[in-house]
């Protein structure tokens, strides 16, 4: 019997992204393991009836010692386990896992870019210092002629492609992690002020600043908006808000955080517009996706992976990334165009259906799973991956 590992960087990934993945490999006859850190998902992982392995891995954006027992801990699992494929998500399993595996002679490795992340974009002196460290490392890792890249945006796929990070016969676009229709629903806007939601990290890099001081100038301007941020902050990034000052914007009115929340489709139920304007190095924004097939309108900044999940006018719009005034501005646009929005949202149902649904992108994957075994050394595992 084949067996495929799907290893993440937390249980949480797992546990929201990638459970229809694991049923659809178990039900396609192969043994399915779930490996990340220990985390409240790992046991919800487990209670769901899947196989998980704990593994240790340090969230720092460089921890040499760590990492290098992190790499270890892969070599063992990968040697005990004796995968016939190991699907990585998240950077760290992608470069520390696909050396692993090759020491371990795995069969197949598939690697999953899901975003460039902090070292790409960030205009701070450490991430420019890391980055050639981070391509140099991404370089070695997916060279490997026994591995092939899932890219979840083109921007992303064509960047790596210009650094010379991977073969483009063994680079695939697969656009996100899928979302449940059944679990994400069209419902009614609530009644009352316009509620215009930030579901993400609490990190800087996701624009989460531009967004309280774009609502001050819509409420200066004399429309009502109330912002609720829905997220945790992310001690392990250094773009990560301090929960003080979290604490700080809700205690001066200017948003609500409500912190990390499981029941998002209640979240998208209880809000107006979506928003996310981020200048993180994103792959497929989960939350876009959600929003639209919640029937929601979003607000999202022109760049890679929100590209690719927002059509300008038709499901919401796109503004210039760490800028208020364009932000401001489309904020005010929907919050007083309650028939503009409910146009976009049915339109980000429809493409929620045609493009982003758990079957179609499970389907895309196991199709690149089950090809892999009959393809040698640089071959293109699927059709259209230029």
């Amino acid at each position: 019997m084949n067996k495929i590992l799907l290893f993440a960087n937390t249980g949480w990934y797992l546990y929201n992204y990638r459970q229809s993945l694991a049923r659809a490999v178990a039900a396609d006859g192969a043994a399915v393991v779930l490996v990340s850190p220990p985390d409240r998902y790992s046991r919800m992982l487990e209670q769901a009836g899947f196989a998980w392995r704990q593994v240790e891995l340090s969230r720092r954006a460089m921890d040499p010692v760590a990492d290098l027992r992190f790499f270890a801990a892969c070599l063992r699992l990968y040697r005990r386990e004796r995968p016939t494929l190991v699907h990585h998500f998240t950077a760290k399993p992608v470069v520390y896992g696909t050396w692993a595996a090759r020491l371990a002679r795995v069969p197949a490795v598939v690697n999953s870019v899901t975003g460039l992340g902090y070292a790409f974009v960030t205009r701070e002196a450490r991430g420019r210092i890391l980055r050639p460290i981070v391509i140099g490392l991404y370089r070695s890792a997916l060279g490997s002629s026994r591995s092939w890249t899932i890219f979840q945006n083109p921007d992303d796929r064509s960047r790596f492609l210009e650094l010379g990070i991977v073969d483009p016969s063994r680079a695939t676009l697969i656009v996100g992690s899928g979302v449940d229709l059944q679990r994400f629903r069209t419902t009614r806007e609530p009644a009352g002020m316009p509620v215009v939601v930030l579901p993400a990290r609490m990190l800087w890099d996701k624009g989460v600043g531009e967004l309280v001081e774009a609502a001050r100038l819509v409420r200066e301007r004399g429309v009502p908006v109330r912002v609720r941020l829905a997220g945790a902050p992310d001690p392990g990034n250094p773009a990560s808000i301090p929960e003080s000052q979290l604490k700080a914007w809700a205690e001066a009115g200017l948003a609500e955080w409500i912190g990390h929340q499981d029941d998002m489709p209640a979240v998208y139920a209880a809000c107006h517009i979506v928003a996310l304007p981020t200048y993180y190095g994103e792959g497929l924004p989960r939350s876009l996706v959600e929003a639209g097939a919640s029937g929601r309108p979003v607000i999202a900044t022109d760049v890679p992976g929100c590209r690719a999940v927002v059509e300008p006018g038709e499901n919401g719009l796109l503004v210039e990334p760490r800028s208020v005034a364009p932000l401001a501005q489309a904020l005010l646009d929907l919050c007083v165009g309650a028939e503009r929005r409910a146009r976009m949202g049915q339109r980000g149902r429809q493409m929620a259906e045609e493009r982003f649904s758990d079957e179609r992108i499970v389907g895309e994957t196991m199709k690149l799973y089950r090809t892999m075994s009959t393809l040698g050394p640089g071959h293109s595992p699927t059709e259209g991956s230029e």
